[in-house]
């Protein structure tokens, strides 16, 4: 089944808007009642997403009812099953993030029943204890009657003994650490490969981990060998952890495609995003799945900016659904989008739509590309012209030029003939300097129709060097001159280092953003650390999840505890047999996440 197509309802609750039921009147769909529909799943009506529409199921409504409360659209129908439906079409049409639908009457005269409804795949990658998804065929007949709620059958599974696994263990000291590992050590010795995937994922089991820890990834033949040389750590004080989101640049064939339909929340996180693009989502996943028959190349702008949003965001997904909250989040040019999208600044649909139309505007500029230069952002100012600025700075030797063809080809020829290492960036617009302005410009149009918040969480800018502020973070103006303007990585790494002692995680491909991050001084000297999650150039789909696992294991000896049922899928759970619907390739939802 593919969950692109499909709603979820995430949560049901009888609510009484009034006094006791001996005292009312048959409920009505008033102003009063739709305040509590907001609240009734103990939400500030803040903290939902800005695209929320409640839907009213009831004949009975009261005439001073407006088509906007509290900031939100209010739709009205008959009854609760044309609500329900209203609610899938109005998701899927992109209206509504999360639609809030009540139906009045339900289950008595006296009390309403609220269901909050998402896109199945949203729902998934967000991490909602669904209910079950809408089966709008089964009433297709009766259309005011409420969609059949229907549970997702069981996940497949996947237990390849042969495939990398992640084996965790911690003791309350050094002394118990050992112990525990000199019971681990016979176990994995003699045990049968089949049976290998099956072992727990921590040891041991049913009792809190403890302060000293160990991990290993491992395969079955090397899995002893393995543990008896992994260092034990002691993690009585755990960094927080933050998340790096990198830009276009990043991006390489097949980038994180050993994940997709073998962990649930990257695959699901993955169609969700695409899914908003529309069909040019299914020609995307299309070309990512199979590079070497992809009608158009991954460094044009046109597949590696949509395709590293959906990858950064899914794996920032699957991050969090191992119980990991990041407490602070920090994008590198495109990635700021995807950083954006955790803070609470933008929805996810209207995170795509920005995307797409930085796309639909960078491909109305003429070509021009990025140069990566060793060398730092003094040493380059005289090489500047007019058709020719400085991208980013990354790092104090580290600075990207960006420009049209003609002129940048022209500076790096000088800059060769001076003794400076120059690298080309993999991108076919010149992002980040003057010839981007009349894009700029265009987008901005568009951005002004799209709903932008203050950061729930701390967000750094690179394009501010320094944490968002809410005036920045609403200013459709802020996000359109992002095409033209420098990005200033290297400030906002050093106001995020200095702020705490944290653990940095780069979720996104090809490691270019942990390179800068294990130069910056307060990492060198020990005071912060960082861990990619891909590797570092494109490689088999075995090594992608090799990748996770070790970056999974760093994050659990660095003193925070995983939601290890998330962690065994990657190594448990496949759907890569199943057959592909039509434009979508969308997985079987994990039974855990699904209650019947």
């Amino acid at each position: 089944m593919s969950l692109t197509s499909h709603t979820a309802v995430v949560r049901r609750l009888i609510v009484s808007p009034g006094p006791a039921p001996q005292e009312q009147a048959p409920v009505v769909a008033s102003a009063a009642a739709v305040s509590a529909v907001l609240r009734a799943f103990g939400r500030s009506p803040e903290d939902l997403p800005a695209r929320t529409v409640v839907l009213i199921g009831s004949a009975a409504v009261d005439p001073a009812l407006r088509a906007e409360h509290e900031g939100f659209t209010v739709l009205t129908t008959a009854t609760p099953g044309l609500a329900l439906r209203r609610a899938h079409h109005e998701l899927h049409l992109g209206t509504a993030d999360l639609a809030l639908v009540a139906g009045f009457g339900e289950p008595d005269a006296h009390t309403i029943t609220v269901y909050a409804v998402k896109r199945a795949a949203e729902a998934v990658a967000d991490g909602d204890a669904v209910l079950g998804v809408l089966d709008m065929t089964a009433t297709a007949h009766a259309p005011e009657a409420t969609p059949t709620l229907r549970p997702l059958h069981q996940n497949p599974r996947g237990t390849d003994p042969d495939r990398h696994r992640l084996i965790l263990w911690s003791g309350r000291n050094a002394e118990d650490e050992a112990r525990v590992r000199g019971e681990l050590l016979p176990m994995l010795s003699g045990i049968h490969r089949e049976a290998y995937p099956a072992l727990p994922t921590a040891v041991p089991c049913g009792t809190p981990p403890g302060p000293v820890r160990g991990a290993a990834v491992a395969v079955s033949a090397l899995a002893a060998r393995t543990v008896h040389q992994a260092r034990a750590v002691d993690v009585s004080r755990p960094r927080p952890v933050a998340l790096l989101f990198p830009g276009q640049g990043s991006q390489h064939a097949g980038m994180a495609a050993g994940l997709y339909r073998r962990e649930p929340v990257f695959t699901a996180a993955v169609d969700a995003a695409l899914s908003h693009m529309g069909e040019e989502g299914s020609r995307v996943r299309a070309d990512w799945l199979d590079p070497k028959r992809a009608a158009i190349g991954i460094d044009d702008v046109r597949r590696a900016q949509p395709l590293l949003f959906a990858i950064d965001y899914a794996l920032g997904k699957m991050i969090l659904s191992w119980g990991v909250r990041p407490t602070a989040f920090l994008g590198h040019s495109a990635g700021e989008l995807v950083a954006a999208t955790f803070a609470g600044v933008v929805s996810l649909s209207d995170a795509v739509a920005m995307v797409q139309a930085r796309v639909r505007e960078a491909v109305k500029i003429p070509a021009g590309g990025m140069l990566a230069v060793a060398a730092s952002e003094e040493r380059l100012r005289p090489y500047l012209t007019d058709g020719v600025g400085i991208a980013a700075v990354n790092a104090n030797q580290q600075v990207m030029l960006a420009g049209s063809d003609k002129p940048l080809g022209e500076v790096a020829d000088r800059l060769r003939a001076d003794g400076l290492t120059v690298v080309t960036v993999p991108a076919t617009s010149p992002f980040h300097s003057p010839a981007m302005a009349p894009a700029s410009d265009a987008i901005e149009t568009d951005y002004r129709e799209i709903p932008l918040r203050e950061p729930r969480l701390p967000l750094y800018s690179g394009y501010t060097g320094t944490l968002m502020s809410a005036e920045a973070a609403r200013s459709p103006r802020f996000w359109a001159d992002q095409i033209t303007d420098t990005v200033h990585f290297r400030n906002a790494l050093d106001e995020l280092l200095a702020a705490d002692d944290v653990l940095l995680i780069e979720a996104g491909p090809r490691q270019t953003l942990t390179a800068f991050a294990r130069r910056h001084r307060s990492v060198r000297l020990g005071a912060g650390a960082v861990s990619p999650l891909l590797p570092a150039r494109a490689g088999t789909p075995e090594a992608d999840r090799q990748s996770v696992l070790n970056a999974a294991a760093r994050i659990w000896t660095e003193g925070h505890d995983l939601d290890l049922n998330a962690i065994a899928r990657l190594w448990t759970w496949s759907d890569e047999d199943a057959p592909a619907a039509a434009g979508s390739t969308t997985p079987h939802t994990p039974a855990k996440t699904l209650v019947a």
